[in-house]
């Protein structure tokens, strides 16, 4: 009954904990592409490619769901995924759509027209091919209208949370947030669109101040997950051991892990 988790490197570890956490009984397989991690440089063909390969590797753990805890996969190679490349007994599922619910509040699967909402003015902090693909401003664009997003990409964070420089991420973040503030100076909402993000949502919220509302998705992905799987049990795979793979060096991803998370992870190669 496992269910795969995919990411890029190690921000999908935040998904993965939520998810841990709102389904204990639930085996989960995450995978994480350390050796090719950060996808926010490379090209959308790039992504596709190695986007696939983790879905296939997760689809042979017996994992017939898989979750995108990765931004720009979800942004640069999901839509292509669902409609030419997915077979009909699998599922990939991104991890935009429930943030975007949340901030547009809707309930999951609420497939009404788009309609006016109350934040208007939103910020997205983002990978530089998650904020090129605007995937996020489309799927928006599907629940809500009037909206005005303001997006930046975020160059350098994600390397600087896999490297553990705390101090380094952090001056990034702020450099970053004033950089879209001089753009739009009183945004209602920010959205932290990478994975990776939560583990520095404090400096973003200290940079824009408390006036505006962070959305970080791992547990509304998790929630989102918990409703989809009561109206889809049938998509649970046949998998029963949870494990962590990566394609990256087994020790050195474990010990990057274990400090990310503050708790001890044993990464096994992919």
């Amino acid at each position: 009954m496992a269910v795969g988790v995919f990411d890029s490197g190690l921000g999908g570890l935040t998904v993965h904990k939520a998810i841990a956490a709102r389904l204990p009984d639930l085996p989960l397989v995450y995978y994480g592409d350390n050796a090719h991690t950060p996808y926010g440089v490379r090209t959308a063909e790039d992504i596709f490619d190695l986007t696939t390969a983790g879905v296939e590797r997760l689809w042979d753990e017996g994992c017939d769901l898989v979750i995108l805890a990765c931004n720009t996969a979800s942004a640069a190679a999901l839509r292509r995924i669902q409609e030419k490349w997915l077979p009909a007994d699998k599922r990939v599922l991104g991890v935009f759509v429930p943030m975007i619910e949340a901030l547009t509040e809707r309930h999951w699967g609420d497939n009404s027209p788009p309609r006016e909402v109350s934040v208007k003015h939103v910020a997205l902090f983002a990978t530089p091919a998650t904020v090129a693909s605007r995937a996020f401003q489309r799927e928006l664009a599907f629940r809500a209208v009037g909206v005005d997003v303001e997006a930046q990409p975020c160059g350098g964070v994600v390397d600087a949370i896999e490297q553990g420089d705390e101090i380094l991420a952090e001056a990034l973040v702020t450099s970053h947030v004033e950089a879209l503030l001089r753009r739009m100076p009183h945004p209602e909402a920010a959205i932290l669109g990478c994975t990776h993000y939560p583990l520095v949502e404090d400096a973003f919220q200290r940079a824009l101040g408390p006036g505006v509302k962070v959305y970080s998705q791992a547990g509304l992905v998790a929630e989102s997950l918990a409703d989809y799987l009561v109206r889809h049990p049938e998509m649970l795979g046949t998998g029963a051991e949870s494990k962590f793979l990566t394609t990256g060096d087994p020790v050195r991803v474990s010990g990057k892990a274990t400090q990310f998370l503050r708790s001890r992870i044993r990464f096994e190669s992919a």
